[in-house]
């Protein structure tokens, strides 16, 4: 398993929407994206079972795709 795999992008994209597109709002952010993440830890599919290097990973990308969108916000 890798730190980084396909799911990675969709984070990514996910999240530059979602910066580029709603107000800035850091916290209800923070909020979304770190508890994805735990709840993919507690449920049976095979997509959310991930180690927790690449749970780390996803959030860091989430916050790059958070943070990128900001940036190219009108």
């Amino acid at each position: 398993m890798t730190i980084i795999n396909h799911y990675s992008i969709i984070h990514f994209i996910i999240w530059f929407v979602y910066g580029k597109y709603f107000n800035k709002n850091w916290p209800l952010f923070l909020f979304l994206s770190v508890g994805w993440e735990i709840i993919e830890l507690f449920i049976p599919f095979n997509f959310a079972i991930e180690t927790i290097t690449n749970k780390i990973m996803d959030i860091i990308i989430n916050i790059a795709g958070y943070s990128v969108g900001l940036i190219f916000k009108k």
